[in-house]
């Protein structure tokens, strides 16, 4: 389960350690350099300075130094006391430095961003968690032996920081309205119907009694593939003939649900795109009758940067929380932290199967641990 997007975190984290286990050798030789520096007279020759720094075998510090050195050879020799001794003190003190720069995470960062869009993360998620990893890690020193885990720590507190959205409680939603009705949305193959039903199936194990809304009227099949969900689960379904109104039909299964003292409606509608005008009025016709009190969106979580497309379609017409579907054969992940950045909505549940079972209450800081 999102093994390329694990990947992709895993190279970031890896080249950042390395950045940072690189620096801090660095900074030990140029120690070693700084000290044989300050013990020359003031009067050294030029050569004799990079006779000490190549001693040591550090290129980054050479270089400089050899640049610095042909500087003070351009000045004249009565004038140079003190001055080659103080500009490389300078520049080799630069190298003792072990805390991480922008310019030292830039290029990491930016191959960073570059694999996230492969693994389904939106540009202007990976632009976020960019530079979220650069308030975090630029000017820290890192004490040896903690390098893995500061990198680790940063990119997790970046990556929940996007994911940081409010939460919802079914649970805590029954205790201040009952029925609740959820009210089920999404394109054409999404797995609305059968989210439902795992959905459906959790709240009876909590105890909650449930009655389905059979309110696809469009979709030819679709009542009777409700009907068989209920049928195994023992939960009964609303519905009107095919072509009748959805919103009458959600409307009457809240009226049975008070009725009967029923804590949730569960209400199936039909899968709609952008290019079904009349099932998008339809929709807001369903939403403006019934108020539900909770609007889900079911993605499919295989379809990459279309997710992203389909939460913005909807949440045009408000939305809750989002359902994501067939996480278990997901390898990319993504567009999980795509459509909660979007939207600023929370993930209620993932599914990850096909049985009744296999649907599970999302945890941001679990996904986040998964993935690191």
């Amino acid at each position: 389960m999102f093994g390329i997007l694990k990947e992709k975190l895993k190279k970031a984290v890896k080249s950042i350690v390395e950045k940072v286990e690189k620096k801090e050798k660095v900074a030990e030789k140029a120690e070693a350099v700084k000290e044989k520096i300050e013990k020359l007279p003031e009067d050294v020759e030029p050569e004799k300075v990079l006779e000490e720094v190549k001693a040591e075998e550090v290129p980054e510090i050479k270089k400089e130094v050899e640049e610095a050195v042909e500087k003070v050879k351009k000045v004249k020799p009565r004038e140079r006391k003190g001055l080659l001794k103080k500009i490389t003190e300078k520049v080799v003190k630069k190298f003792t430095e072990k805390k991480l720069t922008e310019e030292d995470l830039e290029p990491i960062l930016n191959d960073l961003a570059t694999d996230l869009l492969e693994a389904d993360v939106s540009f202007s998620v990976a632009e976020s968690l960019k530079e979220e990893l650069k308030k975090s890690l630029v000017g820290v020193e890192v004490k040896k032996g903690k390098e893995n885990e500061l990198v680790i720590s940063a990119l997790k507190t970046s990556l929940l920081k996007i994911l940081s959205v409010p939460s919802v409680n079914l649970e805590e939603l029954i205790k201040k309205k009952k029925p609740c009705l959820l009210l089920f949305l999404g394109f054409n193959g999404s797995g609305k119907t059968t989210s439902l039903a795992k959905i459906g199936k959790w709240l009876v194990n909590r105890g909650y009694s449930c009655v389905f809304a059979a309110a696809d009227t469009f979709r030819a099949g679709s009542e009777e593939q409700l009907e068989e969900h209920a049928r195994r689960l023992g939960i009964r379904v609303v519905k009107h003939k095919y072509g009748a109104d959805p919103a009458a039909v959600i409307f009457d299964a809240v009226r049975h649900a008070e009725a009967s003292g029923i804590d949730f409606v569960l209400a199936d509608t039909a899968g709609r795109s952008h290019t079904n005008e009349n099932l998008m009025n339809e929709m807001k016709k369903i939403i403006r009758v019934n108020k539900p009190d909770l609007k889900i969106l079911v993605v499919d979580s295989l379809i990459g940067n279309d997710a992203l497309m389909q939460a913005k379609f909807f949440g045009e017409v408000g939305l809750d929380a989002v359902v994501f579907t067939k996480t278990d054969i997901n390898e990319k992940g993504g567009a999980i932290i795509s459509v909660v950045n979007e939207l600023k909505k929370p993930v209620l549940f993932v599914c990850d199967g096909q049985d009744y079972k296999d649907i599970e209450e999302f945890s941001p800081e679990k996904f986040v641990d998964n993935l690191l």
